[in-house]
């Protein structure tokens, strides 16, 4: 059985898509923009542009978005659109063609490719609208199951609110699991660490809804050194853990692989499979998204990072993910198995790629069939 643990279905970002408006919304994307490593060129003649050029900062928020730079959506190319002195511009962090991506397109590109199920995840950029979500999950109930969205910015100062919207995602509409990017309430919130006391209200209540928790991690605040700040990160996870060892916990993304390049290869310090010993913590496999503009398929500069993962943590908490369609701006969806499948056989025995490719998410997920149309 074949599960990719890490998709995404989303309507325009033209839409409110569970914000408060569509301009609410496409300030999120807006942000991404700005901030994502795909590179940004001139429509005109595609010569190199400045995509931080879509924020206007300020001491107190060095993330805010200008105003004077016409961000929209071009349905006529699919694709984000702003201007600087007369000039478009563009980017492709969406893939070409992509500016929005509903359950039967994911579907038709899960049956070309043989995966059995998929896992949709949830974020403010892409979607947070619960209805939406669950409709999905309605109309492929044998093939796909969805994250619950919630706004981690209210967790501090509104846990009630949070705990509601964790409580009526899971024991309402029959979603699947918790997703948390600690992120957005540390620049929205101001929080700190996602122990703060102020966070234990949601996290007492949502650790009783019975479902696995993915985390979304980037750097704790204030780092200067992004690896490290990820592994502190981790750490924290670990804390987390601890207080709740009953709860399912999974680290979307992998590691952010971009950060240990150091003369284009994969440079792992010792001490990053830390975090993971002595732990159920599990973690997403999935390398094209992040790295593929900068390694061809079959990846192999990719083989060192993959067997570290094999060895210090074990097929059994490893989990296949593609961050469909994104992964689709450099290979295909059959490509993104079959990288690990036909390129990392030796790695690998026939049971323990079992589990990394579906084995270990239909556990987390308690999946028993295969998937069905």
């Amino acid at each position: 059985m074949i599960v990719d643990s890490h998709a995404y279905c989303f309507t325009a970002p033209d839409t409110p898509a569970g914000h408060e408006s569509v301009e609410a919304h496409l300030e999120f994307w807006q942000r991404q923009y700005a901030l994502h490593h795909q590179p940004a060129f001139r429509v005109r003649d595609r010569a190199p542009g400045d995509a931080r050029l879509l924020l206007d900062p300020t001491p107190d928020d060095p993330l805010r978005v200008s105003r004077e730079r016409n961000f929209r959506v071009d349905h006529s190319t699919k694709r984000f659109v702003w201007t600087v002195d007369g000039q478009d511009y563009t980017k492709q962090q969406l893939p070409p063609n992509v500016i929005e991506f509903g359950p039967g397109a994911l579907i038709a590109e899960m049956d070309h490719a043989d995966v059995d199920w998929a896992l949709l995840h949830t974020d403010a950029t892409l979607s947070k609208d619960l209805g939406y979500l669950a409709s999905c999950v309605r109309a492929y109930p044998g093939r796909l199951k969805a994250m619950a969205p919630v706004d981690e910015w209210l967790i501090p100062g509104s846990p009630d609110a949070a705990i509601k919207q964790a409580r009526d995602a899971i024991a309402i509409h029959g979603l699947h699991a918790v997703k948390i990017i600690p992120e957005y309430a540390y620049r929205i919130a101001g929080a700190r660490r996602f122990t703060e006391p102020s966070w234990r209200p949601f996290w007492d209540a949502a650790t009783q809804l019975g479902v696995p928790f993915f985390f979304t991690l980037g750097a704790s605040p204030g780092s200067s050194d992004p690896r490290e700040g990820f592994l502190q990160e981790l750490r924290v996870l670990r804390e987390w853990m601890d207080r709740y060892p009953r709860a399912v916990v999974s680290v979307t993304h992998g590691y952010p692989w971009r950060d240990f390049l150091e003369g284009g290869r994969l440079v792992l310090p010792k001490d990053m499979w830390e975090p993971f010993s002595d732990s159920t913590l599990c973690i997403e496999v999935g390398f094209p998204f992040r790295l593929g503009d900068l390694f061809d398929y079959p990846f192999v500069e990719c083989r060192p990072a993959l067997e570290g993962m094999i060895r210090q943590i074990g097929p059994d908490r490893l989990l296949w993910g593609t961050d469909m369609p994104f992964q689709n701006r450099f290979c295909t969806y059959r490509q993104s198995r079959r990288y690990i499948e036909n390129y990392c056989q030796d790695l690998l025995s026939p049971a323990d790629m079992a589990k990394l490719m579906g084995g270990t998410a239909a556990r987390i997920l308690r999946i028993k069939s295969p998937g069905l149309s």
